[in-house]
């Protein structure tokens, strides 16, 4: 996915050279981007029009989901219009003059310094989470502390001055994320040959075989579903069957699936599953990135 757009405001978490900032331009290529704070500042920013769309990570390759993404999308009115996968190299980054020895503690993301965990435990480094990676590149630089590392981005680095101690530090190379586009619009349904996904949110009856029928629904039309991700569901995550059965959590479940809403099997598959559902919500129809890493 990849839209040349010159006025397109776009927020994303963090500050300027967080790997956020750099999918935003992948996605929208041109666009204005516009840095918050949090992830719940740029769903805020982008309900109130504040920007014309909002880029964020719901999974990675080696860190897994990012869930407060999917639990924040469930809570606000937005519609995925678009994804972006951004492939993530780490970089050691710290205040010129020193060497490598020197740098005794780490400071990044969580999923970040996760990332890079075996290599930050061979240089014995203490981890030290911070909210985003370029921003503890920007705190090192701005309070000119030795001895401590930064775990981001190149860019980052050229922003803030810093020097590049190390390049490609995560455990795994193929380290990358998926990022959402969202919109207060959806994409009108629309017939088209581009390549789309359709991403849903359900949760389903308490009985045996539920989960299976579900996903029937699709099967049998031989639509292919390329995620699935269960979180307790919030307003009732616990349940008891009977005074002699266990606890057991409700489960919400978010799904993908390479389809356009638009297909009429798609429109039945849905019409099916509803059948079963307790609560369905699609979060969005849009094009697949079908960009080559």
């Amino acid at each position: 996915m990849s839209l040349k757009v010159d006025s397109l405001r776009v927020a994303y978490q963090g500050v300027p050279g967080a790997y956020s900032e750099g999918a935003a331009v992948a996605a929208y290529e041109g666009c204005v981007t516009v840095p918050k704070e949090q992830f719940d500042d740029v769903y805020a920013a982008t309900e109130a029009q504040e920007v014309d769309r909002a880029v964020l990570p719901f999974e990675n390759s080696l860190g897994g989901s990012i869930h407060r993404n999917y639990d924040l999308i469930l809570s606000h009115q937005l519609h995925v219009v678009g994804e972006v996968y951004y492939r993530v190299n780490h970089c050691l980054l710290g205040m010129p003059g020193q060497r490598i020895e020197d740098l005794t503690r780490a400071q990044s993301h969580p999923q970040a310094l996760a990332q890079c965990e075996g290599y930050l435990m061979k240089k014995k480094m203490a981890r030290e989470a911070v909210d985003d990676t370029a921003g503890a590149a920007k705190a090192i630089s701005e309070g000119e502390l030795m001895g401590v590392a930064a775990v981001a981005s190149r860019r980052a680095a050229d922003l803030y001055g810093l020097e590049v101690y190390d390049e490609a530090i995560q455990d795994d190379k193929s380290n990358v994320t998926r990022f959402l586009a969202l919109s207060r619009d959806p994409i009108p349904p629309m017939e088209t040959d581009v390549p789309y996904k359709t991403s849903i949110a359900v949760s389903l009856k308490e009985e045996p075989g539920a989960l299976f029928k579900a996903l029937a629904c699709f099967s049998l039309r031989n639509i292919n579903m390329t995620k699935i991700e269960s979180r307790p569901l919030r307003t009732n995550p616990v349940t008891s069957a009977g005074a002699r059965s266990s606890m057991q959590f409700t489960y919400l479940f978010y799904i993908d699936f390479e389809a356009n809403i638009a297909d009429e099997k798609m429109q039945n598959a849905l019409r099916h599953l509803e059948e079963t559902a307790t609560f369905l919500r699609v979060l969005g129809s849009y094009p697949r990135d079908c960009s080559q890493l």
